[in-house]
């Protein structure tokens, strides 16, 4: 099969298109022909050297796609079966093996290309903001990155849970964005403290940046909040006065989805299908994608999510 293969260590650059084995089966996994991959910053972290592919996976990147089971190997899944799948590599691939626990079903008028953008932001803001900090009605949201392919997920799922929601971004132009999906309360990060803005009210915040946002996301905590840190754009070591978040009885949880075993990403999986699912057949949650590529323009989609020049999703068609 054609694949992706990184040429040069930590060169996003040197990503080529080339000839490389077909996925051989493991007990419990089926064999996927990929039609659309999703693009995701963790991908570009993975050529940079900094997001270390977990033990016995796939070197390929990708963690998202959506297909055709060609070989249901020993599931009870039926070859021809269209499918999206949450992975922990292979996505930049013609073929790729996909546990049976980490199968979803296309959601209702979906394509291939459309269904890809959505399963791993899905997966991961419903099990660390629904399932996690368990976000409810009445509550305010505040999501970093807004205008990103998680923000723009996590914007509508917020509006669809009853929640007042914040977002942070960089220019008018994302703001924008963001308003369109829904977000209450518009904050340019250049011009604005979002600590200040915010201050006391933040009962559920979706960080992506990490460090330099430490201090600043206690101040806008509200008592008894929730945040949940899921990204280190803005470095790995902050300092944390535990007085305050003590005195906000807050809560602060770090996860990945990505180095779970296949037993919790299952969990998720089944979790998110049946909660999210509903909202993306009903089109109370839609999918956002700046635009498309081919599988060999894979260096130049991950430039693009380096230069921070999209909003939502990118995807490469196979």
């Amino acid at each position: 099969m054609k694949a992706i293969v990184q040429t040069e260590e930590k060169v996003t650059a040197s990503l080529q298109l080339q000839e490389v084995p077909t996925p051989t089966l493991k007990p419990g996994e089926v064999l996927v022909q990929v039609k659309a991959a999703g693009i995701n910053r963790a991908d570009l972290l993975q050529t940079q050297g900094n997001y270390p592919v977990p033990a016995g996976a796939s070197e390929i990147l990708g963690l998202e796609c959506a297909g055709v089971i060609v070989e249901a190997g020993d599931t009870e899944n039926e070859v021809g079966q269209e499918v999206a799948c949450l992975l922990t590599g292979g996505g930049y691939a013609e073929y790729v093996a996909v546990p049976q626990g980490q199968l979803m079903p296309i959601p209702q008028g979906y394509s291939f290309v459309e269904a890809a953008s959505i399963v791993e932001v899905a997966c991961t803001v419903w099990s660390n903001i629904g399932m996690l900090a368990g976000l409810r009605e009445g509550q305010t949201f505040l999501i970093h990155g807004g205008a990103g392919g998680i923000g723009t997920f996590a914007i509508q799922m917020g509006k669809a849970l009853g929640a007042t929601v914040a977002v942070t971004a960089g220019s008018a132009e994302k703001l924008a964005t963001c308003k369109e999906l829904g977000a209450d309360i518009l904050i340019n990060y250049k011009e604005e403290d979002f600590a200040d803005v915010l201050k006391n009210k933040a009962d559920v915040i979706l960080d992506i940046i990490g460090a330099k946002y430490l201090t600043q996301n206690v101040k806008a905590m509200a008592k008894d909040g929730h945040m949940v840190t899921i990204g280190m754009q803005g470095g790995v070591k902050g300092e944390l006065n535990l007085g305050h978040l003590l005195a906000k009885r807050g809560t602060i949880s770090a996860t990945a989805l990505r180095g779970r075993d296949n037993a919790d990403k299952a969990r998720i999986v089944r979790s998110t299908i049946e909660n999210m699912w509903p909202l993306l057949d009903s089109k109370k949650i839609s999918h956002h994608i700046d635009h498309t590529l081919p599988l060999a323009k894979a260096a130049d989609a991950l430039q693009k999510i380096q230069d921070g020049t999209i909003t939502g999703k990118l995807v490469l068609e196979i």
